[in-house]
């Protein structure tokens, strides 16, 4: 069992990622994660070693799947198979929260990786630089997933 508030939690890409279900205590079949994200503040294109679902709970959402753009608000799910390169962005005015499965678990130990805890259970002050796309594709390939790098775009 975990309540709002437990469990891991990082800040990265100028949102909160906190961890609901860790790999270890799943098993490694699965990570779940809750990700709260300031509008235009979203993942950069990559894929993932296993599939992907992706329930929005709060706020409207731009996702780019395989080449198509869809728009989602709370109470859409999608759903992302293996390998797929995609990437979304929060729209609006207020901040994005997904609720995120990934199977088979692991991507909470990239998430630890690549971000930092979080001093509290809000969204970080907004990032003063560009993310380190190069850094964040290295920490993600020894996690089973691409991130292209900008020369590679």
């Amino acid at each position: 069992m975990r309540n709002e508030g437990d469990g891991q939690a990082y800040w990265m890409l100028g949102g909160l990622y906190e961890v609901m279900v860790s790999s270890d205590e799943a098993g490694g079949a699965l990570t779940i994660m809750q990700m709260t994200m300031p509008p235009g503040m979203g993942p950069p294109p990559h894929t993932h070693p296993g599939g992907e679902s992706v329930y929005v709970m709060d706020g409207t959402l731009r996702y780019h799947i395989d080449g198509e753009t869809f728009e989602g608000s709370a109470g859409t799910m999608f759903h992302i198979p293996e390998g797929t390169m995609e990437n979304f962005e929060p729209t609006g005015d207020k901040p994005l929260r997904v609720l995120v499965s990934y199977t088979p678990g692991g991507i909470d130990k990239f998430f630890a990786e690549a971000g930092e805890p979080a001093q509290s259970r809000e969204l970080p002050p907004p990032p003063e630089s560009p993310p380190d796309i190069a850094r964040l594709s290295e920490i993600a390939a020894r996690y089973g997933m691409d991130i292209p790098t900008p020369a590679e775009v």
